[in-house]
């Protein structure tokens, strides 16, 4: 499976993330097409740049939002510590509400988004399954280390809508970027932090700031360097939702090339991320579980917050079943596969926040899977995004992004399976099939 390997040596932040993706072969015009499916062009503008840091090469990723508050986005690094690029990535803290890091002068922006509002404009939007999952459960580990530190739930996190929008680039923008690479799996360094404290809407606030404290738990991380922010919740929150620590590159792991994402601040260190790609062949998470358990006096429209929950803490998948149970009740059968490593937590959310008082724990013995790849195919309605499926060297299965389809069909005014055919013909002949 295609792999990186995040060394943070100089810490991570969404947008020093976007800039190593794009280094690595990202068009900047499929990512920002990806994104106008969720947000207008009239809400941003992504300024794409390479750069040196302290000799090397790297790709810089500005993002220019446009509209209510606007006016005081100012992305140049000479705005100093109360400005915009208080941190090294000159952008990641005007991305939530009043979350102890937050410039005080974006408090003139009145408009906000909840996380439930963030969420349902996901859900609703065209972008693919798989960039629908990982940018949920990135925005979940996001909005629930917030609440924790500010003492309140989830979802009644607030987001400016101009840290609203630039989360939305950098967070749905790594999902966007995961998928076009065709990376299963991501490994992490230890995460430097930096050191010393920053000027934000409560304060001043040490550094890290608490919800990035939050979300590094489970991941080991140091101080080092320039007493700067060199780690944002943005970036950790990507590392918690997604990734796995590595003190150092898995020996099952085969780079094919590095890739450098960098930060506006000029440091003592190069003030970059690296990220390794290639192909990892190892057994790191195969083992694996199912949890389940019945349920039949729950409210059903809990489940999609609990799948939120388990997606952030997370599991690989979660499905409901209709079952009935003694007496002919109705009820639904919670089914949870999770690692090892995440079964505890995923447990202590069932049985949280369902009606359930036990939990069936199945062991996995052995998960077989093709291999998955997607390819971006023409037709005369658009672009379609395609997967292929192989198993051992032939291909299994071939399929037609579903979300696509349907966005152009309604586009130009087909049969929606007019669309999916056209899209099928065309990857066929790619393959000589």
């Amino acid at each position: 499976m295609k792999a990186v390997y995040l060394d943070c040596f100089a810490g991570i932040s969404g947008n020093m993330l976007l800039g190593a993706f794009l280094q690595l072969g990202v068009p900047q015009k499929h990512l920002e097409q990806e994104l106008h499916k969720l947000i207008t062009g009239d809400e941003f503008e992504l300024h794409v740049s390479d750069v040196m840091k302290n000799g090397i090469q790297a790709k810089y990723v500005d993002v220019e939002v446009k509209g209510t508050g606007a006016e005081f986005e100012s992305k140049s690094k000479d705005d100093g510590e109360h400005g915009h690029t208080h941190e090294h990535d000159g952008h990641d803290h005007v991305h939530r509400h009043d979350f102890g890091h937050t410039p005080e002068h974006l408090h003139r922006a009145h408009v906000h988004r909840s996380m439930l509002d963030i969420r349902r404009m996901i859900e609703d939007s065209e972008l693919s399954d798989a960039v629908k999952k990982k940018s949920i459960a990135i925005f979940s580990c996001l909005a629930e280390a917030e609440g924790k530190v500010h003492g309140m739930p989830m979802e009644k996190v607030h987001f400016h809508e101009v840290g609203a929008t630039d989360s939305i680039v950098d967070i749905v923008g790594a999902a966007v970027c995961l998928e076009y690479l065709e990376i299963e799996k991501i490994f992490v360094s230890r995460v430097n932090t930096g050191s010393g404290f920053v000027k934000c809407a409560h304060g001043t606030m040490m550094v890290p700031a608490p919800a990035t404290a939050e979300l590094l738990n489970g991941f080991p991380f140091y101080h080092a360097a320039d007493e700067k922010e060199l780690t944002t919740p943005t970036g950790a929150a990507v590392i918690h939702a997604l990734a796995e620590f590595s003190d150092n590159i898995p020996y099952e792991f085969e780079g094919s090339s590095v890739a450098y994402g960098a930060g506006s601040w000029d440091l003592s260190i190069p003030n970059v991320l690296r990220v390794y790609f290639g192909e990892f062949k190892g057994t790191r998470g195969q083992n694996r579980y199912i949890l389940e358990t019945n349920i039949d006096d729950m409210n059903p429209q809990n489940f999609g917050y609990i799948y939120d929950r388990l997606f952030a803490a997370g599991c690989l998948d979660a499905w409901s079943t209709p079952i009935y149970m003694k007496k002919n009740r109705p009820a639904y059968m919670l089914s949870v596969l999770t690692d090892a490593e995440n079964k505890e937590a995923c447990t202590e959310i069932i049985l949280q926040e369902t009606t359930s008082l036990g939990i069936r724990v199945l062991a996995v013995d052995e998960r077989i899977e093709a291999t998955r790849r997607t390819a971006h195919v023409d037709t005369p309605y658009g672009e379609v995004n395609c997967k292929i499926g192989a198993y051992r060297g032939h291909i299994v299965s071939v399929s037609a992004e579903y979300d696509d389809c349907r966005r152009l069909a309604e586009e130009n005014q087909v049969p929606l399976k007019k669309v999916r055919f056209a899209a099928l013909a065309e990857l066929n002949r790619r393959l000589g099939e």
